[in-house]
């Protein structure tokens, strides 16, 4: 080792330009490393110093803390320059530490706690037509969002053709609102749609009129709805009970999700 000649040489009695000389080094290496040796002994030529700042390091703990249980002036999440800032590190550090610990403070989850008092009941039923459906039947889901904005474009698009895209304006025109109906066979994914312009029982009977002309007569039906008030009205009631096959499951309140029609994009 270069360093360790130099030293043995020096204890020699040789001065530092004959070291330079017999080695080929410049005599400022073998000065410094001559002096190295004389504060530190063997540690002070075992490594090189270290070059740079030394490196800063993050408070990991503190970190955490304050992303899950802080929020910065005049923002409503952490961003990594922000923590860099306050923590004075650098925002790959925080991002690094971010990653490792799992957190992500700019996304956000909403959720709704179900407060119906028969929850579980109603979850097992339906989840329980999903899993295993009765014999000679049909599961529908339901669906029938009110206040549904008919629009247009305002001028024609211009088809697709070689070397252009399709085109379409910018901008919409409104056509009034329309209710859909909609009723998702779970089996094999068919849907019975209808489009009315109001959201009364008298509709919702008339979907169901729907439902009954174009299923199988022989098959019972399980319809899953949600708890809206149109489908509880007693003229509705009347109805179902002069059609046996028709058998309906409400959704708990708060949880249409529960509904797989709800989670679908209908076309």
């Amino acid at each position: 080792m270069q360093r360790t000649r130099i030293v043995l040489l020096a204890a020699d009695g040789l001065q530092s330009k004959d070291i330079a000389t017999r080695l080929g080094v410049g005599r400022v290496q073998v000065s410094r490393w001559r002096e190295r040796y004389a504060q530190l002994r063997f540690a002070g030529i075992e490594r090189d110093l270290p070059r740079g700042a030394p490196p800063i390091k993050v408070d990991v703990a503190r970190l955490v803390e304050l992303t899950t249980q802080s929020k910065p002036a005049a923002a409503t999440h952490w961003s990594t320059r922000k923590m860099a800032a306050t923590l004075g590190v650098s925002a790959a550090s925080v991002s690094r530490h971010w990653r490792a610990s799992g957190l992500k403070p700019h996304l956000v989850r909403g959720f709704k706690v179900s407060r119906d008092p028969k929850f579980i009941e109603k979850l097992e039923d339906i989840v329980g037509l999903y899993m295993s459906p009765p014999e000679n039947a049909l599961v529908l889901c339901c669906f029938d969002p009110s206040q549904v904005q008919a629009l247009d474009r305002t001028l024609p698009g211009l088809p697709l053709k070689k070397g252009r895209a399709g085109t379409l304006t910018h901008d919409t025109k409104r056509n009034g609102t329309a209710t859909l109906f909609a009723a998702l066979n779970v089996l094999n994914g068919t849907v019975i749609g209808q489009c009315q312009q109001r959201h009364r029982h008298v509709e919702w009977r008339k979907f169901l009129k729907k439902i009954d002309r174009e299923t199988p007569m022989d098959k019972t039906l399980h319809l899953i709805a949600d708890n809206y008030a149109t489908h509880k009205h007693p003229v509705v009631q009347d109805w179902l009970a002069k059609h046996p096959r028709f058998i309906m499951h409400f959704t708990p309140t708060s949880a249409s999700w529960l509904s797989h029609v709800s989670n679908c994009r209908l076309s």
